[in-house]
């Protein structure tokens, strides 16, 4: 039915009793967080209906007038740009999205139409934060980790972040939709429409995610993978267009900005092994990931990404 990249039933975290099912889970996802650095999930609590109903509003949306979208564009002199971004060009990572923030946030901008989007969006950011919270105490779990440290590091959900996404169809010259990137931020869950495009790296392969109805795609970002020292990987993966349109969801799961990052003790003095990163501000991280897009470097070693802060062996 997919991709060969694990899958994993959620269902005895909502119920009383069945441990051996949460043992099995946690087995799964460990093991796929240190071979794939990603994973699927069923049943992880996200209504499917929810789902379905916010990919069609999207799809409403993304398909209205530029000038009716742009009413719900970012307002100028916001530091951080939510609501819709007009990237037309169809280029490597040039797509229509919407971008919005914790909600209450003051850097949301909410969609004007189509009804109920607003709602809908908000439902669906509490939804996500809820199974985030899942994920991290799973795998906190498979990490062998102290009971509940990755829930009080990472206690700010004031910098989670949710975006609807769409991309535009191929085209003769070009069929990049996003390029070839790690993710940032601790745990990304992502959602997409029957159309596919979202691919893996593994061993040297691109291997396709296809969609399934309900289903959510999980990844661990380049945090998760300073905080444990390299045991669990951030993976390569990018999105390929299509012959047509594109829309999907992602919600990135993140860590407060003036979060110090680097490994944990558990991965490093307590086991007597060197550190693999050295420490830094997750902010100015972001920062220098963010200079990629808005000043992209001449040189392809140039870019940055979490090997910046990497510790050469001794």
């Amino acid at each position: 039915m997919n991709s060969g990249i694990p899958t994993v039933d959620l269902s005895p975290f909502f119920a009383q009793g069945d441990e051996e099912g949460k043992r099995n889970a946690i087995k799964i996802i460990g093991h796929a967080c240190s071979e794939y650095g990603f994973f699927q999930v069923v049943n992880h609590g996200v209504p499917v209906e929810l789902m379905k109903g916010a990919l069609a509003l999207s799809k409403k949306f993304f398909n209205h007038p530029t000038e009716e979208k742009l009413k719900s564009g970012p307002v100028p002199g916001m530091p951080i740009p939510g609501g819709y971004t007009c990237q037309p060009e169809r280029s490597a990572d040039k797509n229509d999205y919407f971008m919005m923030f914790p909600p209450g946030s003051s850097f949301n901008v909410y969609p004007i139409n189509p009804p109920g989007f607003r709602d809908i969006l908000d439902e669906m950011f509490s939804q996500f934060v809820n199974t985030g919270r899942i994920i991290e105490n799973i795998i906190n779990e498979c990490l062998r980790l102290p009971s509940n440290l990755l829930m009080e590091y990472n206690d700010d959900r004031m910098w989670d972040l949710m975006t609807a996404y769409r991309y535009f169809p191929a085209t003769k010259t070009e069929n990049t939709g996003v390029a070839e990137h790690k993710d940032v931020n601790c745990i990304t869950f992502v959602f997409q429409d029957e159309v596919g495009g979202l691919k893996v790296q593994k061993e040297g392969n691109w291997i396709p995610v296809t969609p399934v109805e309900g289903m959510l795609v999980v990844n661990v970002g380049d945090v998760i993978q300073v905080l444990s020292n390299d045991k669990f990987k951030s993976v390569s993966h990018r999105v390929v267009r299509q012959a047509r349109d594109r829309y999907s969801y992602a919600f990135f799961y993140n860590i407060g900005g003036d979060k110090w990052v680097e490994p944990l003790p558990q991965f490093t003095k307590e086991i007597k092994e060197a550190p693999k990163y050295k420490g830094f501000l997750f902010k100015e991280y972001l920062q220098l990931r963010s200079r990629n897009k808005t000043h992209p470097p001449s040189r392809p070693e140039d870019v940055i990404s979490i090997k910046h802060y990497s510790i050469p062996a001794q």
